[in-house]
């Protein structure tokens, strides 16, 4: 069955409401949800939104958090998010590395103690929309191996980057795992396999099945270099004071605190080249992509969004299931949103 996206992004904000979550910070929450299965990430969209529910009744999840600005220097700063939803917390570390790139031509923004935050994009984007580059990167609990061992250290640590020219834009948000993690849970939820070469099981032996993979460890792209890329991200996204390796948790477990960290990157090129400058190269080298009939970072994703603002988001069964318990639970008529 489909739903409409805004029809999908009420039902969100009903049921935060409902656990007492601020209509403003619902709807930033609801956003965030949408715009990834809009796009495609669906393994970040609705499917997604029980674990946080899960999160919020075992209190690991602040529904009301006092969101702290602990450094402030700057074009630096670090942001405490007291638990509170990890797209509140992320949106208020991006809005305050764009007023710092604005100011100061780059503004970078650490936050800590907030919880998983959606995808990446959402917030490179905020500042692609400003005439900014927009760099984010989080940490996870581990979930991969380094490459050449054997033991789970590393998160799927994903990174976004975006910007624009007059004509094209570029949005590239990927996990450094071979597939993200929240693919494999969906995979698991829909009773589906996940594609060969992506995992191995307990034993370090080549799987498809989502549950062997879970409890083995998650490959990363590229072998090597996706483990460098992984191992950097781990490191940078603590910076401003969270966990790194296989002492973060709450990622993908609601029954533990989120103690991951997330970095937002705000690069004005005003600062530079000058914007109009900036973009003009954009258009240059993305216009030669195109004439070469490839596609640019963020393209199919953007086709998806126009596709499934016409059609509706897909809910499986299952998650059907998830979503009308949770209503059921709340008062509310999970029917009466399709």
């Amino acid at each position: 069955m489909k739903i409409k996206p805004e029809d999908e992004k009420k039902l969100i904000i009903d049921i935060l409401k409902k656990y007492n979550v601020p209509e403003k910070d619902a709807k930033i929450v609801a956003d965030c949800i949408v715009e990834a299965d809009l796009k495609g990430f669906t393994s970040h969209g609705i499917g997604r939104f029980p674990q946080y529910i899960e999160t919020l009744e075992l209190r690991n999840l602040n529904p009301k958090p006092n969101i702290k600005i602990v450094k402030d220097k700057k074009a630096t700063a670090v942001v405490d998010g007291d638990l509170g939803f990890g797209q509140v917390v992320g949106k208020k570390a991006m809005e305050l590395a764009i007023e710092k790139a604005k100011e100061y031509g780059v503004g970078v923004v650490a936050t800590r103690n907030a919880g998983h935050f959606g995808i990446a994009s959402f917030y490179s984007e905020m500042a692609m929309n400003n005439d900014l580059i927009g760099i984010v990167m989080t940490n996870t609990e581990p979930a991969m191996a380094p490459f050449g061992g054997k033991t789970k250290i590393l998160g799927t640590n994903p990174i976004a980057i975006a910007f624009r020219g007059n004509k094209y834009k570029f949005s590239l948000d990927m996990a450094t795992s071979s597939i993200a993690r929240g693919k494999i849970l969906e995979a698991l939820r829909k009773g589906k396999k996940i594609p060969e070469g992506c995992a191995v099981d307990k034993d370090g032996k080549p799987t498809t099945d989502p549950k062997e993979a879970l409890e083995g460890s998650i490959l990363t792209f590229g072998g090597p270099k996706g483990y460098g890329l992984a191992l950097a991200i781990e490191v940078l996204s603590a910076i401003g004071g969270a966990e790194v390796g296989r002492d973060v948790k709450g990622t993908a477990n609601p029954k533990e605190k989120c103690n991951k960290g997330d970095l937002f990157i705000s690069i004005n090129p005003e600062f530079f080249i000058g914007k109009e400058e900036f973009k003009k190269k954009v258009d240059k080298v993305l216009e030669e992509i195109k004439k070469d009939n490839a596609l640019i970072p963020g393209e199919i994703e953007e086709n998806n969004k126009k596709k499934r603002l016409v059609e509706g988001i897909e809910i499986d069964d299952n998650l059907y299931k998830q979503l009308k318990e949770i209503c059921e639970k709340l008062g509310l008529d999970l029917d009466s949103y399709f």
